[in-house]
């Protein structure tokens, strides 16, 4: 293959092609030569220029499922929201339109049970995922439809509980005890003044790891 004077290109065909393969065969299943193999125009060379290891490719390949529909953006585009408002919608849509994600368990659903990959989300919640939270909670603040006092701490725990010890994947428990944590993380952070889950969010949480649970079973 000719050197690329594009090296994203060459990323998103990786991603592109890593992304049908692990979603059709399964993570176990499917190699990094299947992904050259898939490529065809690919060297061995190439690929481990951008990607040192399998971890490393489907660290990326999840990164960038979970930026699909992005529920943030999508919040942000609402007119008429106040920060609760803002923020509460996005976690809703978090449960509820990232079927990215859904279908990567489906297909991978041991993969978040690695360290390493673990370490990486748990990283990528604080660089990434807690600056947006935190925004948004500075400007509930600021219109009053919420009273925290320590905005960027109160965005930090909340993505890495929501993302890590609520992952289904991670911590696999029965629905029963999953909605026990999920009840008790709405009392927390009503204690600290940010209501962000209400009955629908519950429901969609109920609804979110009944799904996972059973993708999980028949895998």
């Amino acid at each position: 293959m000719a050197r690329n004077k594009y090296p994203e290109i060459t990323v998103k065909r990786i991603l592109d092609a890593a992304t049908r393969l692990f979603l059709e065969k399964g993570w176990d299943q499917t190699t990094i030569q299947d992904i050259i193999d898939e490529l065809g125009d690919l060297t061995r060379g190439a690929f481990y220029h951008h990607f040192k290891s399998k971890e490393d490719i489907i660290n990326a390949v999840l990164k960038r499922l979970a930026l699909e529909n992005n529920p943030f953006e999508q919040a942000e585009k609402m007119d008429g929201l106040n920060g609760l408002e803002k923020l509460k919608t996005a976690f809703q849509l978090s449960l509820t339109s990232n079927h990215g994600q859904v279908n990567a368990f489906k297909s991978i659903p041991s993969i978040l049970k690695s360290p390493t990959l673990i370490a990486n989300q748990l990283l990528e919640c604080i660089r990434i995922g807690a600056p947006s939270i935190q925004s948004v909670i500075e400007e509930g603040v600021k219109d009053g439809s919420i009273s925290v006092h320590y905005p960027k701490q109160t965005a930090e725990t909340l993505v890495i509980l929501s993302n890590i010890w609520l992952n289904p994947v991670i911590f696999s428990v029965t629905t029963e005890e999953y909605m026990q944590k999920a009840k008790h993380l709405q009392e927390l952070y009503n204690g600290i003044g940010l209501p962000i889950i209400d009955d629908q969010i519950l429901t969609s949480f109920e609804a979110f790891h009944r799904e996972i649970f059973e993708l999980n079973r028949l895998s």
